[in-house]
């Protein structure tokens, strides 16, 4: 159970780190998207690294590995944003 706490902690903090490291017009808007977001890039970085041998089972990912993980997730928004098969729901 801390493993997951320590993830979302992690990756609230890579979230806000990686939009601020990869600015552009395409970068979701709002606080609780980048977080979502920032999140999910570190549930990313853990399976990975668990799946890799990195991590073990109760371990959760690094915060360097988290905000890779989180800008990986943002990219793949951005170009998503880009080609226009979803949204920016911040930014109406």
């Amino acid at each position: 159970m801390s493993g997951i706490i320590w993830v979302i902690v992690v990756g609230f903090v890579a979230g806000i780190i990686a939009r601020l490291l990869s600015p552009g017009p395409n970068n979701p808007s709002g606080f609780i998207l980048t977080t979502v977001l920032g999140i999910a890039g570190a549930f990313l970085a853990t399976f990975i690294g668990q799946a890799m041998g990195y991590y073990g089972p109760e371990q959760g990912a690094g915060f360097i590995t988290a905000t890779i993980g989180a800008l990986i997730v943002l990219f793949i928004w951005n170009r998503l944003v880009a080609r226009r098969m979803i949204s920016d729901p911040g930014n109406r």
